[in-house]
């Protein structure tokens, strides 16, 4: 997997991570004067140092404009980055990581009593469930029918990692999923690059199949974290795993097979290709 995703990396994180300006930064005699002038406002010490400033625009331009460069970038970068979402968990990585195989089934009586839903039908349990739901602001749910969930199972066997993309003002964002247990874990690839296996989730989708067999459904709970991707994406995400690992589609089965078995022949743009093809929602 690591070699799976090393190569995925140096081809794809670029795209839809940051924004990229749109304008190149140039320097001219406006600008070294706007930042002349944005010292004398800001920097209580610009009296103390102007006349070393002066001098040095005077004697050595180069370095000033060098310097005067640096402080353009900064102020871009500064502008750029309180425009897109905050990154604040890529400095949080997790903690007590457990081995996948030491990993405990999620269990339903967590979140709701069984006893009281057991003697429902499928679609009592079903409206019970989404009703639920509606309370919660960072989760999303669903039922999923047991034939359907058996696809995903095994097709989660099959193909234990893969990488979706959401769509972003430029470009796209690719997300890494996982399966381990009865969850599925979402994490963006440009935090996976900073912490590997301890970066932090964006969704994590659990499946609960108390209900599998008595009443031939699987009850889906989805978990974000709105820092980082809303209830729209967090549906787009769950909508892209049922469609890559339920559904019977002979293309996105064969992106399945070569991100699995030949990683340096996946190609990202045949998967934002698949994707401009399907709604957010």
């Amino acid at each position: 997997m690591k070699m799976h995703l090393t190569t995925l990396l140096r081809t794809v994180l670029f795209k839809g991570t940051f924004k990229i300006p749109r304008k190149t930064i140039t320097t001219s005699s406006k600008m070294m004067q706007e930042v002349v002038e944005d010292l004398k406002k800001n920097n209580p010490y610009f009296d103390k140092y102007s006349s070393k400033i002066a001098k040095l625009g005077k004697e050595d331009p180069t370095e000033f404009k060098a310097r005067v460069e640096g402080l353009g970038k900064k102020k871009l970068q500064k502008v750029e980055l309180i425009n897109e979402r905050p990154y604040s968990n890529l400095l949080n990585p997790k903690k007590n990581i457990v081995e996948p195989s030491l990993v405990k089934k999620e269990a339903l009586d967590k979140i709701m009593k069984i006893d009281l839903i057991k003697d429902k039908s499928s679609v009592e349990i079903e409206t019970i469930w989404k009703q639920y739901h509606l309370q919660k602001d960072n989760c999303i749910a669903a039922t999923i029918p047991s034939a359907d969930f058996d696809k995903l199972y095994q097709n989660g066997k099959n193909y234990p990692t893969f990488v979706f993309a959401l769509p972003r003002s430029q470009g796209y964002e690719f997300i890494m999923c996982q399966f381990s247990s009865n969850t599925v874990h979402f994490t963006p690839l440009l935090y996976y690059q900073v912490h590997k296996e301890n970066a932090p989730e964006c969704l994590t989708i659990t499946h609960f199949d108390e209900f599998k067999e008595s009443k031939e459904i699987v009850l889906m709970r989805g978990e974000f974290d709105k820092n980082i991707i809303n209830a729209v994406e967090a549906q787009c995400l769950a909508n892209q795993l049922q469609l890559y690992y339920i559904q019977e589609d002979p293309n996105k089965r064969k992106l399945l097979e070569v991100f699995t078995k030949k990683p340096d022949e996946f190609n990202h743009t045949d998967l934002i290709s698949q994707i401009e093809t399907l709604s957010l929602n």
